[in-house]
């Protein structure tokens, strides 16, 4: 039996990467929250002002036996834009950077190993600015965000941001997720 390992990623809003992360065989846990910044205990309206400094991030808990570090670092860079600084979308601010945030030596330098890849393959026109550091706190979010796309999949945000990411990740990685979608 493996051992669970967790990562901390920042990809824009932590809607969009919990949906998309939820859904892959051994992720075990998806917790949105946030990181990075200077203010203890943070909380979203805190964030939301971008003066904290920190990121809305997930939290990921997965089976290393079933899904690779590599693996997920690979869906991570799929499902949002690690070429626009501070910026996904219209969520505009350092609260939606792109950032890994790594547990141990071996994930700073997978995540390394992945951006350099991806660089040397051109998959963008512009460089990769995915920030790349040590977790140092990770504060959980606030209640009502947890799960927030599968308990709002008709909220206008979702509709239009969520749900194209959890389809592109369904098609991309159907042979990954925890259960064939129809």
């Amino acid at each position: 039996m493996s051992q669970n390992e967790v990562t901390t990623l920042a990809g824009g809003c932590f809607w969009c990467l919990e949906a998309a992360f939820g859904q892959l065989r051994g992720v075990e846990r998806v917790e949105s929250g946030y990181t990075g910044g200077r203010v203890p205990n943070p909380s979203y309206e805190h964030v939301c002002t971008g003066t904290t400094g920190h990121a809305e991030v997930v939290q990921v808990t997965f089976d290393p036996a079933l899904i690779s570090f590599a693996d997920l670092l690979h869906v991570f860079f799929t499902i949002h834009d690690p070429t626009t600084l501070n910026q996904q979308g219209g969520d505009v601010g350092t609260q939606y950077r792109s950032a890994v945030f790594y547990h141990s030596p071996e994930q700073k330098a997978e995540a390394e190993r992945v951006i350099a890849e991806l660089t040397a393959e051109k998959v963008w026109d512009d460089p990769i600015v995915t920030e790349v550091e040590p977790l140092a706190r990770f504060y959980p979010a606030e209640e009502y965000h947890r799960d927030y796309y599968r308990r709002n999949p008709d909220q206008g945000y979702c509709r239009a941001v969520v749900a194209p990411k959890v389809a592109k990740v369904r098609k991309l990685y159907f042979d990954k997720l925890k259960q064939p979608v129809a």
